[in-house]
């Protein structure tokens, strides 16, 4: 008899229809039934000796949240008959359904080998022992994870005692992750949380990598990946990484209708082992980023999310460097503008907007902020320059230990894609139709806080900020803390000019100022979306006196 081995997820949801992904021990079909009649069926699919199903489920009434079971071969395995959590739902929004946006990134499922600090309380633990404490309480709509879901180069004691059983640890990527069945332990000891376990079966949920999904520092810059390739280890490692992102996570991100229009997932479920085709894929997305695009967009009634992949997508020669490779940038503004102020609604409901655009809150989710501290954006335009050549070779060799060593490899790391950015953001904000908020969601530099931008000779209509939420559980040692405090301090911001002034480096197009925060602490943010209005509100996970885990709004306030 088949069994479930990891799963369910529940990962895209709309009005009438929604997948759950799962992995089972064997080949099956995979079926899940809604307690309302509607239900959904797909066989099995293998790669690398694991067996997954994405099950498409149709019928679904719109503004309705249904209770599911999942069946292999016919017989039950979820929810267990022993569980503590309530039944997992199928929520649909309606149209005149608001948004609850809850989002992070930075989650160790438990700490590395060696780890160092004060660890404290999952927020996702926490988040989901809230919600079933009160399942028909408020709960997110969508929960939005940006970035290192799991840690690939920084492992637990339990992973590697498991990862030496296997192979010798002295070679290779030593106590790292080097292949695709020892990324699949890491999905296992994250997502077999119980706690997290359920939250991800009943919380839609959509998902980017950043670089510990991979590495630390995963394209950093041209000598970076030239290093990396002369290793005996890195292909492999590179490799199993795509493969297993795909299968894991970038899967669940797309519609039915992208999905069924996906050659490589047609030919990875028509084959008796799609590893080999897989692989193919994987191999060509590494050699050539621009064949393959990681982002990808999801309309929620009025709200426009795109989530843009700030890894894979780069270009890291040092003479044309940018974030984002032209087709992925021209992809961005295209989804960006499409139906901005031509009264174009298809997609979309009124929420009883008088707004004439395509949507009324655009979230543009990018795993490494946008918007820094000031003094770390003009060490990062600064070592650019340096990289570059702009004060000769010694410095560009200099430069390149410095942008390693202190990972400056954020968009102010790649300047023109910055001000291009910026300029984009400008524009969908500005005009007949612009949104009521145009919202950069980001994760990675294990604080939270909020920055307004503001444009020389230009006011967008749209209320524009940088939203950043990390971690969700990790470490934030003290001197994170000392110096992100000071990063953002007028101090700081001077002695990042006189820096910038020695990298040549031209003013950014945009400026901006910090209007929350710093944060610490494993917390995760939420937006509600209603109508042209948006509330912010940050939580920390926090232990009681008694031992209890407990979510503490540090701050909560309107954005538009």
């Amino acid at each position: 008899m088949a069994e479930l081995r990891l799963g369910p997820l529940l990962r895209y949801t709309d009005g009438s229809c929604a997948t759950v992904w799962v992995e089972t021990d064997r080949p099956c079909t995979a079926e899940v039934r809604c307690a309302d009649g509607a239900r959904g069926t797909a066989h099995s699919f293998r790669i690398a000796d694991h067996h997954y199903a994405l099950v498409p489920v149709g019928g679904l009434t719109p503004g309705t949240a249904t209770e599911y079971e999942v069946l292999l071969d016919g017989t039950g395995v979820w929810p267990p008959p022993d569980s503590r959590f309530p039944p997992s739902v199928i929520a649909t929004p309606g149209d005149d359904d608001g948004m609850r946006v809850a989002f992070g990134s930075c989650r160790w499922a438990a700490p590395p080998s060696g780890g160092k600090g004060r660890v404290g309380p999952d927020a996702l633990d926490t988040l989901s022992a809230r919600v079933a404490a009160d399942p028909s309480g408020t709960r997110p709509d969508v929960l939005l994870l940006l970035g290192d879901q799991v840690y690939a180069d920084e492992i637990s004691d339990a992973t590697r005692e498991w990862i030496a059983g296997r192979r010798d640890v002295t070679a290779g990527p030593g106590d790292q992750v080097a292949d695709y069945e020892e990324y699949t332990r890491l999905y296992y000891e994250s997502w077999l949380d119980p706690e997290v376990r359920w939250l991800l079966s009943t919380v839609p949920s959509c998902m980017i990598f950043d670089d510990h999904d991979v590495i630390d520092d995963w394209n950093t810059s041209a000598a970076w990946l030239a290093d990396m390739r002369a290793t005996d280890w890195w292909q492999e490692r590179v490799l199993s990484g795509l493969m297993s992102y795909w299968v894991y996570q970038q899967l669940g991100n797309l519609s039915p209708d992208e999905l069924a229009a996906d050659p490589l997932y047609t030919t990875v479920r028509e084959a008796s082992d799609g590893t080999d085709a897989l692989r193919e894929f994987a191999a060509r997305a590494d050699a050539d980023p621009a064949s393959v695009r990681w982002s990808y967009r999801r309309d929620f009634g009025r709200t426009r999310l795109l989530m843009v992949d700030s890894r894979a997508a780069r270009v890291l020669d040092e003479d044309r460097r940018t974030m984002l490779d032209p087709g992925e940038a021209a992809w961005l503004r295209e989804q960006v503008m499409e139906g901005r102020g031509d009264g174009d609604r298809d997609g979309g409901s009124d929420s009883g907007s008088d707004s004439d655009g395509a949507y009324d809150h655009l979230l543009i989710g990018t795993s490494l902020p946008w918007l820094l501290p000031h003094l770390v954006h003009d060490v990062e335009a600064w070592n650019a320059a340096m990289c570059g050549g702009e004060r000769g070779a010694r410095w560009a060799r200099a430069g390149e230990r410095i942008r390693r060593g202190a990972d400056l490899e954020h968009w102010s790391a790649f300047p023109s894609s910055f001000d291009a950015l910026g300029d984009l953001i400008a524009d969908a904000g500005t005009g007949p139709g612009a949104p009521a908020t145009v919202s950069v969601l980001s994760g990675d530099v294990h604080h939270a806080y909020v920055a307004e931008p503001s444009w020389p000779g230009r006011t967008p209509d749209a209320r524009v900020a940088q939203l950043t939420c990390s971690p969700v559980h990790n470490s934030v040692p003290l001197s994170i803390r000392l110096g992100f405090r000071f990063g953002w301090s007028a101090p700081a911001r001077a002695l990042g000019r006189r820096i910038a002034r020695h990298g040549r480096c031209a003013p950014p197009s945009v400026s901006w100022r910090r209007t929350g925060g710093p944060w610490f602490g494993n917390q995760i943010m939420t937006l509600t979306l209603r109508g042209r209005s948006a509330r912010l509100r940050l939580e920390q996970a926090r232990a009681d006196r008694d031992g209890t885990h407990v979510l503490r709004t540090v701050a909560d306030r309107e954005l538009a």
